[in-house]
């Protein structure tokens, strides 16, 4: 038995697993588990920038606008 692929099926098929796929990828990232490994990441863009320093004050500055 020879089955014929048509372009709708393959084209049905691709649906099913890019939907499986979404599916698969929403349930790993709302997972309970993975919170604090997410938590961590969330501050990743802020790891690499200096710790914000105070400007210090110049005791030869003006007060006057």
């Amino acid at each position: 038995m020879v089955v014929e692929m048509s372009t709708g099926m393959i084209r049905g098929l691709g649906t099913v697993v890019v939907f499986v796929a979404f599916v698969g990828l929403t349930l790993w990232v709302f997972n309970a588990k993975r919170s604090a490994q997410f938590a961590e990441a969330r501050l990743l863009p802020f790891a690499d920038e200096p710790q914000a320093q105070p400007p210090e004050e110049s005791a030869t500055r003006s007060t006057r606008p």
